[in-house]
């Protein structure tokens, strides 16, 4: 099967330049070949020096290596950056409500609206968070949610990330990059800005203290420097101007979290927690993990201690919830969804199954908790072997897995081997959730950098773009 035409975001009908590329598309025109490679290596160093890595898993040359950067930004109107910003403000609002009621009173389940056993018995349902009032009802204080254009040039909901979503670094980067780089572009438009980020995550993070604190110290707390997003762990440490930790550098006492330091123990009152939740207390969930904190738990519910994201957020960014968001933003706030869901089969209902096996050609199916790309099947691009195999993992445990039609990801062009071409994009915008919900325009950019490729995941070989929203 072949793939369906994509939506170019560069070029309309007839290869005409959308107006909200014109003012790229001059520079594109008037720009000698020359100079445009020069840039394109300066990007290249200026990266290196910075060490900007990211982990690409099953690579044998090395375990670290630079993201690639493509100096084709990708553009988005403002008029439809508004219709965006509505649909994240409300899907997240929705998803934090949601995970308040599952852990109190659960009248989602009672209506019938999602079927109870797969929330509470979903691996990332915390029972230990039952009954716990986390500050403001929030639970998801970042969320990264993955957005995609189909052939019709509609945004569609992809993933929603409510545990540790990661990138934002590169997003800040890509903008410093291309504004060093190319600064008669950002001259001649209004993009608007984005280097307000660590300041919105700080106030994000000062707002949800644990009730009483006028004053909080904040923390973030990584699991060290071999994590894949230490770069970014670092980064945002530094640019809220607050302690980078590991749990080696907390302790718990009296209920009560504080950091060693030089001039002696030093009161905690946020860890906005880069590590997940498995890891992050060997007594209460995985007691060989080296990288949490004992008795952290025992603190949080307290409510002596604010972990953003919250304990159990993962129930509600498990791709076998994904369905039901549109019901969730139903339910709790009694709206249509103004971001659509892509259409996914339930492959634990018989039905579904069936249809899916039979179209296994034609779908993208989906580990249910998979993430970074792996664990996937992208029907067109695979093989009847890699298919056969596939069906075998499915068959095994179905309820495991989901699938979804194979989208035509938009495309905008990107410098290849063989000059301009398109390649896929999605788009990640981070959504804050504190005294409101908050988030800098357009979000983190991730290409396929292979021709014909679905997979934009860095972890994988993606690239990214930089992200201008245009007035």
């Amino acid at each position: 099967m072949a793939l369906k035409p994509f939506y170019n975001e560069m070029y309309g009908e007839g290869g005409a330049v959308r107006p909200h590329y014109a003012a790229f598309a001059e520079w594109l025109n008037t720009t000698s070949a020359e100079k445009i490679e020069q840039n394109r290596q300066a990007a290249d160093l200026m990266f290196h020096r910075l060490g900007i890595t990211f982990a690409v898993y099953g690579e044998t040359t090395g375990t670290e290596r630079l993201i690639p950067f493509d100096i084709v930004p990708h553009v988005i109107p403002g008029d439809t950056w508004e219709m965006v910003s509505r649909g994240l403000k409300q899907r997240v609002t929705a998803l934090n409500m949601f995970l308040h009621d599952v852990y109190h009173d659960m009248n989602i389940l009672k209506a019938g609206k999602i079927p109870a056993d797969m929330v509470l018995e979903n691996s990332q349902y915390r029972k230990e968070m039952v009954g716990i009032n986390v500050p403001g009802g929030i639970y998801a204080h970042v969320a990264g949610i993955d957005l995609v254009k189909d052939a019709d040039g509609e945004y569609y909901v992809l993933e929603d990330n409510l545990r540790t979503p990661s990138g934002v670094s590169y997003l800040l980067e890509n903008r410093k990059m291309m504004m060093r780089l190319f600064p008669e572009l950002f001259a001649a438009q209004h993009i608007r800005p984005v280097d307000h980020y660590p300041d919105l995550l700080l106030d994000t993070l000062r707002h949800v203290a644990p009730v009483g604190i006028e004053n909080p110290t904040i923390v973030l707390m990584t699991p060290g420097n071999f994590n894949s997003a230490y770069f970014e762990h670092a980064f945002l440490a530094q640019q809220m101007g607050v302690e980078l930790v590991e749990g080696g550098d907390l302790v718990v006492q009296n209920d009560t979290v504080f950091m060693r330091t030089t001039q002696g123990p030093k009161k905690v009152d946020v860890i906005y927690r880069r590590i997940d939740d498995d890891f992050i207390d060997p007594l209460a969930f995985r007691s060989d993990s080296m990288l949490g904190v004992p008795d952290l738990m025992r603190a949080y519910c307290a409510g002596r201690v604010t972990l953003a994201n919250a304990v159990g957020t993962g129930v509600a960014d498990d791709k076998s919830m994904y369905p039901y968001v549109p019901e969730m933003i139903r339910f709790y706030l009694g709206e249509e969804p103004v971001l659509k869901n892509v259409h996914t089969w339930m492959l634990g209902r018989k039905d579904e199954l069936d249809y899916v096996l039979a179209n296994m050609q034609d779908l993208v199916i989906k580990e249910a908790q998979g993430s970074g790309g792996y664990g996937m099947l992208i029907g067109p691009t695979s093989t009847k072997a890699e298919r056969e195999k596939y069906r075998l993992r499915v068959l095994d445990q179905p309820e495991r897995f989901i699938a979804q039609p194979t989208l035509s990801l938009s495309a905008v062009p990107t410098y290849s081997n063989k000059g301009l071409a398109p390649r896929h994009i999605d788009l990640r915008p981070y959504v804050l959730s504190g005294k409101q919900v908050n988030f800098v325009p357009g979000g983190l950019t991730r290409v396929a950098l292979r021709e014909g490729s679905l997979v934009v995941n860095s972890s994988q070989g993606g690239g990214v773009k930089d992200t201008w929203v245009v007035d």
